[in-house]
């Protein structure tokens, strides 16, 4: 999905593009519906909309998973998947209404820095 930076969910992927130029792929999602609001892909195999849509899942599955345990004095800051070369980040914002999606190479990422990025966004996009 092409994005604007007229809107929040656009100026956080340019803010994050900015930030980490070397990412894979970027999406700001509503989890509600998991659609993506705002994507950009550096890779040609990397789809930010089909990775929005099946980490949606990822995210409402841990959301459960988390009421079943009865975690209620918890809220879900981040989700980390780790690959042999990649590094995705899940970074939940506005109350889990909306997740930042994140994909990085491992060897041109630091995780920390990473998080902070994401981090930074999440006033824009409440």
């Amino acid at each position: 999905m092409p994005y604007s930076t007229n809107n929040p969910a656009g100026q956080a992927i340019q803010n994050i593009i900015n930030d980490l130029p070397q990412l894979l792929a970027v999406a700001i999602v509503d989890t509600q519906s998991g659609m993506a609001m705002a994507s950009h892909s550096n890779s040609l195999t990397l789809n930010p909309e089909t990775a929005a849509a099946y980490n949606t899942e990822v995210v409402r599955q841990k959301q459960k998973a988390m009421t079943a345990l009865k975690l209620t004095d918890e809220v879900i800051d981040d989700i980390l998947i780790t690959l042999t070369n990649q590094i995705h980040l899940i970074n939940l914002v506005d109350g889990g209404k909306k997740f930042i999606y994140l994909a990085v190479n491992s060897r041109d990422t630091n995780l920390a820095i990473a998080r902070e990025v994401l981090r930074q966004q999440a006033d824009i996009l409440k």
